[in-house]
């Protein structure tokens, strides 16, 4: 096995709502790489990142500003080694989206390629952009770890894009839902995985911190890549 890892998928909902709580849920999950969605992406977005990373006892990986938002935090057993960032074509009237990648060296030595990103709500658009991107994802030379808010529920078009890759879906059919935090209904937010990784655990973090955070729910996922 390459390597064992725990991934943290969030959308801050912009830095918004009461982040001493948000602190806390993230610290208490102890992960290895963090998926932000709305972080600081504007005025001095690479103090606000930074600022964030720290707070959650983490340190800045990738994206921010060039990813429009989406930023990949990493724990003192994930080295990054390269990262780089994709703008999807605009929509007029629509929000410019984009997505963070990062090539990460484990601590045990295993390698992977985060992707972390936050699609249209436009089901046209996003279809669109999730098509662009699973040729990315298959392009990747190494294992892939993906998360993200879809604005979509399992079922759409763009679950089926991303798992027809090498991504699978490690809570099929039995996903909780994570959207609204306050009273969840819709499952937005996803880790996606290799096929070949081991699922040891993955759950929707649900409790009084993570519903004053945010307006989203956070997902954990705990995984040993082959």
């Amino acid at each position: 096995m390459a390597g064992r890892v725990r991934v943290l998928s969030y959308n801050v909902h912009g830095l918004s709502d009461d982040r001493e709580a948000l602190y806390r849920v993230v610290r208490a999950a102890r992960p290895d790489i963090v998926f932000v969605q709305e972080a600081p992406r504007r005025f001095r977005w690479r103090t606000r990142c930074a600022e964030l990373a720290r707070h959650c006892g983490l340190f800045f990986g990738a994206g921010g500003g060039p990813a429009i938002g989406n930023l990949i935090m990493v724990g003192q057993r994930v080295r990054v080694l390269r990262d780089w960032s994709l703008r999807f074509p605009l929509t007029p009237g629509r929000h410019l989206r984009g997505v963070a990648f990062a090539d990460c060296a484990l601590a045990d030595g295993g390698r992977v390629t985060a992707v972390g990103t936050h699609l249209g709500t436009d089901p046209a658009e996003r279809t669109d952009q999730a098509e662009r991107l699973a040729a990315v994802v298959s392009a990747q030379q190494q294992p892939v770890l993906f998360a993200a808010d879809l604005n979509e529920a399992p079922g759409g078009q763009v679950w089926s894009h991303l798992t027809s890759t090498t991504l699978a879906d490690p809570a099929p059919g039995k996903g909780d839902p994570t959207y609204p935090a306050t009273a969840p209904r819709l499952r937005l937010d996803t880790v996606l995985a290799p096929a070949t990784a081991v699922v040891h655990d993955y759950r929707v973090i649900d409790s009084d911190d993570a519903r004053r955070a945010s307006d989203h729910l956070p997902v954990l996922a705990n995984l040993t890549l082959s």
